[in-house]
């Protein structure tokens, strides 16, 4: 565990914080540790933790509040809350505010060894049993999980490119995984023990903007009560995320743009530029293209971040992973609810199968977690996913519509000559519209013809 960044420990109760420290460093794990929400949250944002363990009732900036804000800065960092006064109520709006887990005080040190490692997961280096549902599964990287040829071929271009030091884009649909990518690049870069550090520029206020980025001295501006380090600084040679970076002003675009140039940032009210050695992932789910052409983003800074572009794909152009992440999340949640449900009826995958996913994987993680907590059997049922029918809401007379008693089979021999009437019968067509295999269409119209 040696290699394993440290744990980040939140208490206001210095004999806790050691007691945690000396716990965790018994079994092999780095720790460091915060007084307050506020300390935690600037250590957070300065080092790469590879867990936060806070407490609930942690004075001024509480535990939920620092659950929240590293959940906005690194999604896939794990965090455990913990509590001596807990219930039922508070232990879900923890999970539900992304917490991984949620304990009471006073625990032994055999619950806080078993909680972090079951939070981090296997060790690098640590095997998978051969056999076995693990063993079918490929997880690639930071809870990245697919069997799409399509997307392990994104995920090799990005570990190719991770050593460099070259600017990346990230681009593809809201809910496909783009900072997973972002972080997935950054843990195979030179430098995986800097700082990684996600900035949401749509959540930068203006007139702080270019403060929270390059930093600024004592007495710069109103307010401006010490000297602040901005974004750029902090990460060291490490990796900053961009988010959302078509949101970010035109003047700061120019700023930005010089900065990625000159490889220097200036402090507002700085005497002399500062050389950065910072990784930008620059990350967007528009077409940064079309806002070049609207105006809305500059040409010359879309083309410097462009250097090395991936596009991650729709859900629905990696059928063959809906299953997998079906179990997947269905697994992660009711361990997380302690629920009892061993599998998808084959009626519910059908549906799964054949849904939009205009969310993308964000949605297909939603629709398990509800699945799971409406489910009392053991399999998740069909009316468990609450998924809207296909054609809901449209209200032509050619909308394909679901009838009472209509078979899942039938719904699909439906959807399909359909597809096909309206493609002018091109096989091949329909099967890229359907996402199915021209062989898999093939044999469901023999299916059809020999049941006829």
């Amino acid at each position: 565990m040696q290699n394993l960044p440290p744990i980040l420990v939140v208490d206001h109760q210095p004999d806790i914080r050691t007691q945690l420290e000396q716990s965790l460093n018994r079994v092999g794990f780095p720790v460091e540790s915060a007084s307050d929400g506020s300390e935690a949250l600037d250590m957070f944002n300065a080092v790469q933790y590879s867990m936060v363990i806070a407490d609930e009732q942690t004075p001024g900036i509480d535990g939920m509040a620092v659950l929240n804000s590293v959940k906005k800065i690194s999604p896939q960092v794990p965090v455990i809350i913990m509590t001596a006064q807990g219930s039922v109520h508070n232990a879900v709006e923890a999970m539900q505010a992304g917490a991984c887990d949620y304990i009471l005080k006073p625990f032994s040190s055999e619950v806080l060894e078993r909680t972090v490692k079951k939070a981090i997961g296997p060790m690098p280096g640590a095997g998978v049993k051969p056999g076995g549902e693990a063993a079918q599964i490929r997880k690639i990287g930071k809870d990245i999980i697919t069997r799409s040829s399509k997307l392990k071929g994104i995920l090799e271009q990005a570990r190719n490119v991770a050593p460099s030091n070259a600017t990346v884009l990230i681009q593809g649909e809201s809910g496909t995984g783009k900072e997973l990518l972002a972080a997935y690049v950054h843990s195979h870069s030179l430098h995986p023990e800097d700082p990684y550090l996600a900035v949401n520029c749509a959540a930068l206020p203006d007139t702080l903007a270019e403060s929270e980025l390059f930093g600024h001295e004592k007495g710069s501006f109103t307010g401006a009560v010490g000297r602040k380090t901005g974004k750029f600084e902090l990460v060291k040679k490490g990796t900053l995320v961009l988010d959302e970076i078509s949101e970010m002003a035109l003047p700061l675009q120019a700023k930005l743009l010089r900065v990625l140039q000159e490889r220097e940032i200036d402090r507002i009210g700085g005497s002399s530029p500062i050389p950065i050695a910072a990784r930008v992932i620059a990350i967007s789910n528009v077409d940064l293209k079309k806002a070049v052409k609207d105006g809305t983003f500059r040409g010359d800074l879309y083309y410097r971040i462009n250097v090395i572009p991936l596009t991650l794909p729709p859900l629905r152009q990696r059928k063959e992973d809906i299953e997998l992440l079906a179990h997947h999340f269905m697994d992660k949640y009711c361990r997380l609810n302690v629920k009892k449900i061993s599998g998808i009826d084959p009626a519910a995958m059908d549906l799964l199968l054949n849904h939009a996913w205009e969310g993308n994987v964000r949605e297909l993680e939603n629709t398990m977690e509800r699945a799971v907590l409406i489910g009392c059997g053991r399999h998740i049922l069909p009316q468990d996913l609450l998924l809207e029918p296909p054609g809901h809401g449209v209200e032509s007379d050619d909308a394909f519509r679901v009838k009472a008693g209509c078979t899942v089979r039938d719904m699909e021999k439906e959807l399909i000559f359909r597809t096909l009437e309206d493609v002018n019968q091109n096989r091949t067509q329909a099967a890229e519209l359907l996402g199915i295999s021209i062989r898999t269409l093939r044999n469901k119209l023999r299916e059809y013809k020999e049941r006829s």
